[in-house]
């Protein structure tokens, strides 16, 4: 077994990415020139990541054509945009890498990094097109075969999924093989056998900080699914032990507690989490189940937060937008659409239970048989879907 490099690092953040729960921030601002300036991002200058971003900077200003400086910059711009919510370090990325992907051969490197960034914009074929090309190039990519894999699950591609991860049986660490598994496990049917088999990765002292950021969070999650609420309490408590800030981890854990009614929890957790939307909203929904002021003007921040993202023709927000429009609007109508809309590109558990949501509160059960279908083709072990499931078929519309 190899050691994980950096790079297999992003992708296995790109394995928990914002889409892969729903934890939308504004998609990256694409630029139409190398030369276009997109932002300036302001640092403390005892800021050690600004002082290593002004490092690899001046190697790039000395020696344009370094493609190592470029990949190390284009992967700290990601890690910071994951780390904080903040879609202007996922520009910067996406402008770092721009030379090297106007190529006639970009480099598999800089396929790999574009590929994680489209799967942040929910541009999910055109990143495994990204993929594939580098995987032709380098078949034994671990990194690319874990990316793969995420998105594949991300469009309930089970099987593919699967292929995808076992290539990495010879090429990456045992935890990784077992962690990118179990995560589909947890969704099709065999929960008991994912969290067996996580809870002994996450017991080994062999993981990164991210790793066990990574591990703890699937466990946590299926736990929640499977109705192991103390359970998922612990794995939760485990991530956040790392020290490491992760917006994927903050968005989960917001939505365990909001099904438990721990809204000053959920407001503690999150009070200064308002750039990413998705966070945004978590925050909002605990602010009007409190019938705090904030309220108001959270809810019209969000309206005019995807307001714009329609106006730019984007759907990184549409389950946040349907989850918006039903819980905050209470517009079952509207709401519907969007999660409609949302399903035909993403499929996990969580676009499945707003769909049932709104087919419900809109008295719509075709609308639901999409969803149904996928419950019961996958076995999906998750009580509140079948509570939702069972609610759609047992009542009179």
């Amino acid at each position: 077994m190899i050691r994980l490099s950096s790079l297999t690092l992003i992708a296995i953040l790109g394995w928990f990415t914002l889409s892969h729960v729903g934890i939308a921030s504004p998609e990256p601002y694409r630029p139409m020139d190398d030369t276009q300036v997109l932002e300036r991002l302001t640092f403390k200058a005892s800021d050690p990541f600004a002082r290593e971003i002004e490092i690899l900077r001046a190697d790039l200003r000395r020696n344009p054509r370094n493609l190592d400086s470029t990949i190390q910059l284009a992967t700290r711009y990601i890690e910071q945009g994951r780390s904080e919510g903040d879609p202007r370090f996922l520009g910067q990325a996406q402008a770092v890498l721009t030379p090297w992907l106007n190529e006639p051969m970009p480099p598999p490197a800089a396929l790999l990094l574009r590929a994680t960034i489209r799967q942040n914009a929910h541009e999910f074929d055109q990143a495994l097109a990204d993929l594939d090309q580098v995987l032709v190039i380098q078949p034994t990519n671990a990194q690319a075969w874990l990316t793969k894999a995420s998105i594949l699950q991300v469009q309930a591609r089970y099987d593919e999924a699967r292929r995808a991860c076992r290539r990495l049986a010879r090429l990456a660490a045992a935890h990784v093989l077992l962690g990118c598994l179990g995560d589909i496990a947890g969704v099709t049917g065999q929960s008991s056998k994912s969290l067996e088999l996580l809870r002994q990765v996450l017991s080994g002292s062999s993981l990164s900080g991210r790793e066990r950021i990574w591990i703890a969070t699937i466990l946590g999650e299926t736990a929640v699914r499977t109705g192991a609420i103390r359970e998922a309490e612990q794995y939760f408590a485990e991530a956040f032990k790392v020290g490491i800030k992760d917006q994927y981890l903050l968005g989960a854990y917001a939505d365990f507690l909001l099904d438990l009614h721990r809204y000053q929890d959920v407001i503690s957790v999150l009070q200064s989490e308002t750039r990413a939307d998705g966070l945004l909203l978590r925050l909002t929904l605990a602010e009007q189940a409190l019938e705090l002021p904030a309220f108001q003007n959270h809810t019209a921040e969000l309206a005019a937060r995807f307001a714009a993202s329609r106006e730019r023709g984007t759907t990184v927000h549409v389950r946040e937008e349907a989850r918006f429009t039903l819980a905050l609007l209470h517009d079952a109508g509207q709401a519907l659409p969007l999660a409609q809309a949302n399903w035909s590109v993403q499929r996990e558990p969580a676009d499945a239970r707003i769909l049932l949501e709104c087919a419900l509160a809109d008295k719509n059960r075709a609308a639901a048989q999409p969803v149904l279908g996928w419950l019961n083709a996958n076995h999906v072990e998750d009580f509140r879907l079948r509570q939702l499931a069972n609610q759609i078929q047992e009542t009179t519309f």
